[in-house]
């Protein structure tokens, strides 16, 4: 997720704020600005965020929707992520592997969710590039490979990557593999999604919590 769309720039005078740090919450936990004030993004930070995905198709789904989500909002793709789930049969790999025309008509009709046609070329190409991924050891283990020794130890969001070395590498890597829509920031916003790296900030109560990196960065 790329989250500087909805950065707060300045100090909110109803919570204990600083304009790039965290935001002390009424229910007492600390969150970043992004994920404190909309419902469904402080569900989504609090329970999703930056936990391990290591199945096919959670991943695959999480790739689809980073590559839909530039350009937009993260908060658009939560709001649209059960019609996306519909309208892309689960994101099951070979299903979407095996769409046509007709399939590619029937998404480009569906107002529910974003409707650009080459995002829905990327995604049926990435599905395909997933299922030929198998016999290499799939896409869970690439992606997972490029975990880097230690995470970033994040303060304020002004301290937070958008791209790593390893992000480059992997988008790189990813693109040799017939993926789309894969550069190195976006990759970036998925590692930290599905927790290859940790960029919660070091003071919210989530830093630490998904059980493959410490609060102080190690793995």
């Amino acid at each position: 997720m790329q989250i500087d769309d909805v950065q707060i720039t300045t100090t909110d005078p109803t919570t204990d704020a600083t304009p790039s740090g965290t935001v002390l919450c009424e229910d007492g936990l600390r969150r970043p600005p992004w994920a404190a004030r909309d419902p469904l993004l402080r569900e989504y930070y609090d329970t999703e965020w930056g936990m391990p995905v290591r199945d096919e198709a959670g991943l695959y789904e999480r790739l689809v929707l980073e590559g839909f989500q530039s350009g937009l909002s993260w908060v658009t793709i939560l709001r649209k992520r059960p019609a996306f789930r519909e309208a892309f049969a689960g994101f099951d790999p070979d299903a979407v592997a095996a769409f046509g025309e007709d399939d590619i008509a029937r998404l480009m009709a569906d107002a529910r969710i974003v409707r650009n046609r080459r995002k829905i070329d990327a995604a049926i190409a990435n599905a395909r590039a997933v299922v030929a991924l198998r016999s290499e050891g799939g896409l869970v283990e690439l992606v997972w490979s490029y975990r880097p020794e230690r995470t970033p130890e994040p303060r304020t969001m002004d301290e937070v990557p958008s791209r790593s070395p390893e992000s480059e590498a992997l988008a790189k890597e990813l693109k040799r593999r017939g993926f789309s829509f894969v550069g190195p920031v976006t990759v970036f916003a998925l590692m930290e999604a599905i927790g290859v790296v940790d960029t919660h900030l070091m003071d919210s109560h989530r830093r630490g919590s998904s059980g493959v990196w410490t609060a102080e960065g190690a793995g």
